[in-house]
């Protein structure tokens, strides 16, 4: 057996016998590689906290038959050791708790069914989250965020629930884009039972990832713990819908830790399932998006200018501060000598006499006998 396989067969056993986020087998993992750590930890050979951590599932020894079971279901583990490991994002989870924030942990391997690959897939991903029991109104949202931004080339993350994140990841599979579902369960638990042919299809396209071993059933602690993964492996985070208490502002105030962008989009004030999106803006703790372009300017997309579409373009827009200043104190009826325009411009006349030329030839000015005037139809 190489020492590939072998660090692979220890963190299969390490996710079995550890809840997530077992911060102190992190953290043992990280001083003593997979390896080690693994040996010791089937002998009790710990610290107490690790020991803590592992004592209850220490003799759960089902590395090979899990990886084999995962094979057998077209998933693989992905582990630190791997290139398609996203490490960069889940850095941002060891930098939190480096500052004190609690149970953010990063993952120690990460099961995946699907092609796309996750060092790839995290790249400028945003996540879209939201209420289970969504309105009609937040629904057609997050399918219509989903599809615009798989659109543009931007992986759609979320948690494959009811509601808001199933929207999400329809959107995006209608554009034919990269969407990933995060699950608090085994990848081969069948949860939530309705959503079994999305999370299929999600695997034909895209990746359902857990960082749950085979069998393993959902169970509310575990989708909270899942919500950390959501956070840490996009750029930022778009709730849809979230009431005041909600598994969506649970992972919005996660991505307010891990430092990354969380966005919020409003709705009816008289709207229960608003509520939470209202409160985090409100509190400053997201920024109100309307739109997909809206949530690309908030995000930092590269690539992809901003344009209000409230706000037209005009082409004067492209004319630099002082040529602006010149071409508002010229008028289209009378023409102006340049020592008037000057002193409506505030400019000296030595600037102005260079920038008329250059708006006559841009077509914004023409000069005149008595002086320069403004070409009407330029704005």
């Amino acid at each position: 057996m190489g020492e590939f396989e072998a660090e692979r067969i220890a963190r299969s056993y390490l996710l079995r016998v550890a809840e997530p986020p077992a911060p102190a087998l992190v953290d043992f993992v990280g001083e003593h590689g997979p390896i080690v750590a693994a040996e010791r930890v089937r002998r009790a050979g710990c610290p107490p906290k690790v020991r803590d951590e592992t004592a209850a599932r220490r003799a759960h020894d089902y590395a090979e038959r899990d990886l084999e079971r995962a094979a057998a279901d077209e998933t693989r583990l992905v582990i630190p050791e791997d290139d398609e490991w996203p490490a960069w994002p889940l850095l941002s989870l060891s930098v939190a708790r480096g500052r004190g924030v609690s149970g953010v942990a990063p993952p120690l391997a990460l099961w995946v069914r699907g092609p796309a690959r996750l060092d790839e897939a995290v790249d400028q991903a945003i996540a879209i989250v939201g209420a289970r029991a969504a309105t009609e109104y937040g629904e057609h949202n997050a399918a219509e965020l989903g599809y615009h931004l798989a659109g543009r080339g931007i992986p759609v993350f979320s948690g494959a629930a009811y509601g808001i994140d199933g929207a999400a990841h329809r959107g995006a599979l209608g554009a034919s884009g990269t969407t990933v579902a995060l699950l608090g369960c085994g990848i081969d638990a069948g949860y939530p039972a309705q959503h079994t042919t999305l999370l299929r299809t999600i695997g034909r396209t895209g990746a359902v990832v857990s960082e749950y071993p085979p069998g393993t059933p959902p169970a509310r602690h575990r989708f909270l713990v899942r919500n950390r993964l959501i956070a840490a492996l996009t750029e930022g985070t778009v709730v849809v819908e979230a009431g005041r208490r909600s598994g969506a502002r649970n992972t919005a105030g996660t991505a307010g830790a891990l430092g990354k962008v969380v966005m919020a989009m409003p709705g009816p004030v008289t709207s229960g399932m608003s509520s939470g999106c209202h409160a985090l803006i409100r509190e400053g703790q997201a920024t109100l998006v309307t739109s997909v372009d809206e949530v690309l300017e908030t995000a930092g997309r590269l690539g992809q200018p901003f344009t209000d579409p409230a706000k037209p373009r005009r082409r004067t827009d492209e004319l630099g501060p002082e040529a602006l200043r010149v071409h508002d104190a010229l008028s289209g009826r009378a023409a102006k000598p340049e020592e008037r325009v000057a002193a409506e411009a505030g400019i000296p006349v030595e600037r102005v006499r260079s920038l008329l030329p250059e708006l006559e030839l841009d077509g914004f000015a023409e000069r005149g006998d008595s002086g320069w005037r403004r070409r009407t139809g330029k704005t």
